[in-house]
């Protein structure tokens, strides 16, 4: 019999955030600062937050933010490090599958950064659930990878990783109801955990829905 023990994917998280004091960076995305800088502050939701980078940054520019991810411990991270940012007023940490979540509200902006899993996660599912939770007249913003780094435990995986083209035609972004403000793909350099360096391409959507 096998009795081998396969982690849910809350306790799979929960064990990657542990297995290091910080895991990403600490800063907000780059692409995230230059597409949102210019919108008026209002309610956001970070979907996959991670540790809170994008978060904290949206609040230090005055979004009043909701930060999901399924790891309570990455969110542990998130909360102090809000604290120390002076916006743990600003932001409301919620701990949640996102394979089942489903909006009970709108926001003013909907973020969703390199939204990736090296185990099964319904992403194109939660991408549509996030333009269901975008206000008339609020912008959607998706940035992934197209490849993923060399460093990933996902790198060698065959799945398809779409452009932000082909991803704003999945999510139904018509013209009738959305405006594409961006959609391009663009590299930049990035380090991986153990200090390995490579320049990565990464797939840029921002929409913004129109007002009825």
């Amino acid at each position: 019999m096998n009795t081998e023990h396969k982690p849910g994917p809350s306790e799979f998280w929960d064990e990657f955030y542990s297995e290091r004091q910080r895991v990403w960076s600490g800063k907000p995305n780059g692409a995230l600062m230059r597409e949102v800088s210019m919108i008026s502050p209002g309610r956001a939701i970070d979907l996959g937050c991670g540790e809170g980078a994008d978060a904290i940054w949206l609040a230090e520019r005055g979004w009043t933010v909701t930060g999901v991810d399924i790891s309570a411990v990455a969110l542990g991270r998130a909360a102090a490090h809000a604290a120390e940012a002076g916006v743990a007023d600003r932001v409301t940490w919620l701990v949640s599958d996102l394979a089942e979540w489903e909006p009970e509200q709108t926001y003013d902006l909907v973020t969703a950064s390199f939204l990736h899993s090296p185990i099964e996660m319904p992403r194109e599912r939660i991408l549509l659930a996030a333009t269901r939770a975008v206000a008339p007249g609020g912008t959607l913003f998706v940035v992934g990878h197209t490849a993923f780094p060399p460093w990933a435990r996902h790198a060698h995986d065959d799945a398809h990783m779409p452009s932000a083209d082909e991803l704003a035609a999945s999510l139904g972004l018509r013209a009738a109801d959305w405006e594409l403000e961006t959609s391009t793909s663009e590299g930049r350099e990035a380090t991986g955990p153990e200090g390995q360096t490579a320049v990565l391409t990464d797939a840029v959507l921002t929409a913004r829905r129109l007002a009825s």
